[in-house]
């Protein structure tokens, strides 16, 4: 049996969210990583690279832990969202392994760490400061399942794939038939609570 407690569940699910994201990378091309598929830019390769720094900040600059990785993305003279892309020079490998660099180094604040530790956001109003390692891993892990969802999103959008990497609990999976009429379902039901004839244009 797993040990379980606040930290250990909060934990366990920040872990899951990090894979589940990771995962959608899998099997895809170097353009389909990396492409933007919303108009704001959402793309896999760009949400990898976001999260790493994102653990690095908050498991290691807030609690005094830096981590020693350069992050010039985060600078303050970066152009704005450059830690949501990855540069034609930033490989698919390199990105991955930060976020994993990234995963050790939380890792090591969590397990040393009560979660009544208090530390310092300082890229947060003061009024919302000093703050404690629960606060945070709730925050990151928030922030990680909500990032992952827009992975799930992104990756149906290129390829279709969908469900979770260690479990597939989607009905009909694989059933393309079945897919294509519940779509068609939805659509009629939002066409006729909208007031228009289902096959309208």
């Amino acid at each position: 049996m797993t040990s379980s407690g606040p930290k250990a569940d909060l934990h366990r699910y920040l872990k899951i969210a990090r894979e589940a994201l990771v995962w959608k990378l899998d099997g895809l091309s170097e353009y389909d990583v990396r492409r933007p598929l919303t108009p704001t830019g959402t793309n896999l390769l760009g949400l990898v690279k976001h999260l790493a720094g994102v653990e690095l900040g908050y498991f290691g600059d807030t609690f005094g832990r830096p981590s020693g990785a350069p992050l010039p993305w985060l600078d303050d003279d970066a152009e704005p969202n450059a830690d949501m892309w990855a540069t034609p020079d930033e490989s698919r490998e390199q990105t991955v392994a930060l976020y994993h660099r990234a995963w050790a180094h939380a890792d090591a604040t969590i397990e040393e760490l009560p979660l009544d530790a208090t530390g310092h956001v300082a890229w947060w109003p003061g009024d919302r400061n000093p703050v404690t390692l629960h606060l945070i891993l709730v925050h990151v892990t928030t922030e990680t399942h909500r990032h992952a969802g827009h992975a799930d999103i992104v990756r149906e959008l290129l390829d279709g794939a969908a469900g979770r990497h260690d479990r597939d609990r989607l009905p009909n999976a694989g059933d393309a038939p079945w897919w294509t009429g519940y779509h068609e379902r939805l659509e009629q039901a939002a066409r006729q609570a909208a007031g228009a004839r289902p096959h309208d244009g």
